[in-house]
């Protein structure tokens, strides 16, 4: 039986996953998108594929995966997914198929216990609170008794504690070969298991980290891997800028200065020049922070160098790591970990100075200011070059692969930004019934979305879609100011009408604890920016309606984008339809595609901005999103909800 026809058995109203997985329905869009997916993998190619919400895109991709026969490596856009993958479709899709296969999961390495630093930290007891030192002895328990290491199984210690920071290595502060603990490493023993593993779960920051950096064991993976999957594939030029580009930031210097400081007490009290050289090289960071006013600030490198002090500061910092550097070289031959800081520091310097005469004509140099440090980056203006040279490093197949990575079912966009201009792409509208299941509301006489009025426009707009969906809502804002603003506006407006519905802002504790409390509520009215208009899923009546305040363009400020503006203009192409455009369909889609999330959910999208109305541009927006019944007057909003 040819690979072809078993995956028709697999995907039949009564087929394979049908009898062997609870609440499997057959889709035609899902049996296709699987026929293509073993097309590309038969025959090493691109392939480039939009699947619409509850197609069952995952076992779409891992039936032919796990027939191959081949090595895969999957990767996610979050480590949500990359868990939900390992632990749960990828059991038991292979329990379905019966096939054995040997599967394994690998993260980045600060997501493992490092028995070296976590040796350390107790020893040194340096902590911020006595909360975070009481975590001590709970991870050394579980890195004792726990076969992974991976401190997403130790739930006991919250995710975000400032306590991970000292019993997890980086790059920078890893000893490698030379380390007491190297042959317990956690990391080494997630690695080695990847490479024995038939298919590995990685994420897009790993992938990407690793292809740079050749530090997170993905690099000795590539050469024998017959298929790579990226799902979530929409993230992906942005993570390979993140690295195809070079960045360094006053923080790496202050992580430098606090492992030398540990070096110094634990190693070389004795050398007087090492304690005195450390508080000098953080004054300098910090007094360098001080030359930015506002913490969340982007500034083009012309603006950053026009500063009063910058060029000054900036100098001085560098002085104060290379007489670091002097002093660490003379001790590095006293302990690995000397002679590792000392390594960093020389990198550190090397680094500040490339940034400061970086002259590539891909590069674009911006400065990112935050509460507590600096980050200077320079940014590759296209990733297709970098992303294409791996590619085509040696035959295998490539599928990238979305519910969001089309405009109107065009993928030029995202070919163009990923290099994938050869690649074959595939379009497979969602199952769901939309035009049954859901309201696209725009509401009318909506103010332009730069006037001063525009955000408590939105405020009064929501306040009747909340009223008639009894709460259970989502308003996805374009920035943190108006999330601010339309939450402080909504319960003013709550408390003056009534209207009793518990009220959530993003920021006020975790994501997870809030969707957690959204879906318990039950009526609830959660107010976000980015964090919630992906990745998210909410099912049942919890979530009713979305309400999106703007047309998602990226800010015309950011150096980056509007570096790509002038570029692209330069070449006599039109930046706004064939860049701004398509990535605010892309990102419109994704805060869209929290409202329906199967076939049983109903419920109304609101996007408050006139110009999906009012300009040329707006009919390609709508006609991009799904088929939903159209409707500018709230009695028709009203009605949905009586219905």
């Amino acid at each position: 039986m040819t690979n072809e026809q078993t995956i028709r058995n697999v995907f039949e109203q009564d087929g394979i996953l049908a009898s062997q997985i609870e609440g499997y329905s057959a889709r035609t869009q899902q049996l296709e998108m699987a026929l293509a997916i073993e097309d590309a993998i038969q025959h090493n190619k691109q392939l480039v594929a939009e699947a619409g919400t509850g197609t069952g895109k995952t076992f779409a991709y891992l039936v032919p995966a796990l027939l191959s026969g081949g090595k895969v490596i999957i990767s996610t856009g979050t480590k949500t997914l990359q868990d939900q993958l390992f632990s749960r479709d990828l059991p038991n899709v292979r329990n379905a198929l019966k096939v054995p296969v040997t599967v394994a999961i690998l993260k980045g390495r600060a997501n493992y216990v490092c028995h070296y630093h976590l040796e350390r930290a107790g020893l040194e007891g340096r902590f911020t609170s006595r909360e975070e030192a009481g975590y001590i002895p709970m991870i050394k328990a579980f890195a004792a008794n726990s076969k992974s290491g991976d401190k997403a199984e130790l739930v006991e210690v919250p995710e975000n504690a400032l306590v991970w920071q000292s019993v997890t290595s980086t790059r920078d502060n890893c000893l490698g070969q030379e380390c007491s603990f190297y042959k317990d490493c956690f990391v080494m023993e997630a690695r080695k298991q990847a490479l024995a593993a038939d298919v590995v779960v990685v994420n897009h920051h790993l992938f990407f980290a690793d292809v740079m950096l050749r530090d997170e064991g993905v690099t000795e993976l590539l050469p024998s891997a017959n298929t790579v999957i990226f799902d979530e594939a929409h993230q992906l030029p942005e993570v390979a800028g993140l690295f195809f580009g070079e960045d360094v930031s006053t923080s790496q210097l202050l992580d430098l200065a606090r492992d030398c400081t540990t070096a110094y007490i634990t190693l070389a009290k004795d050398c007087v020049a090492l304690g005195d050289a450390i508080p000098v090289l953080e004054k300098a960071c910090k007094d360098f922070r001080l030359v930015f006013q506002y913490e969340g600030s982007r500034l083009p490198v012309q603006k950053a160098l026009a500063l009063k002090n910058f060029e000054s500061a900036f100098e001085w910092m560098q002085t104060k790591l290379t007489d670091l550097n002097t002093v660490l070289e003379t001790q590095a031959a006293r302990d690995p970990m000397l002679e590792k800081c000392w390594q960093r520091g020389m990198e550190l310097s090397a680094q500040l100075s490339h940034w400061l005469k970086a002259s590539n004509e891909n590069l674009v140099r911006w400065v990112e200011v935050f509460t507590q440090s600096v980050q200077l980056h320079a940014t590759p203006l296209s990733v297709a070059d970098g992303f294409g040279k791996q590619l085509n490093a040696q035959p295998r197949a490539w599928i990238f692969t979305s519910a969001t990575l089309a405009v109107k079912s065009d993928f030029s966009h995202y070919q163009a930004q990923m290099g994938l201009q050869n690649a074959t792409t595939g379009y497979w509208q969602s199952p769901f019934d939309y035009g049954n299941q859901a309201l696209l509301y725009a509401p009318a006489n909506m103010p332009d979305p730069n006037s001063p009025a525009y955000t408590s426009a939105v405020a009064a707009v929501a306040l009747p879609v909340i009223q008639a969906s009894r709460g259970r809502a989502f308003v996805l804002c374009t920035s943190l100011k108006a999330m601010r603003e339309i939450h402080a506006l909504l319960k003013e407006a709550f408390s003056e009408n009534g209207m009793e519905y518990p009220l959530l802002l993003q920021g006020d504790t975790t994501r997870t604890e809030l969707l957690e409390r959204f879906r318990n509520h039950g009526n609830a009215v959660l107010v976000g920016s980015q964090s919630f208009w992906e990745g998210v899923d909410v099912r049942g009546e919890a979530l009713s309606v979305v309400i999106i305040d703007k047309l998602p363009f990226a800010p015309p400020d950011d150096p980056v984008l509007s570096a790509r503006i002038d570029k692209m203009n330069a070449e006599g192409k039109n930046a706004f339809m064939e860049y701004q455009l398509p990535y605010s369909v892309i990102t419109l889609k994704q805060g869209a595609g929290r409202l329906i999330r199967d076939e049983n959910d109903k419920g109304v999208l609101v996007i408050c901005d006139p110009r999906l109305i009012t300009k040329p541009y707006g009919r390609r927006i709508w006609q991009s999103l799904p088929p939903f019944k159209r409707t500018r007057d709230l009695v028709d909003v009203a009605a949905f909800f009586e219905k």
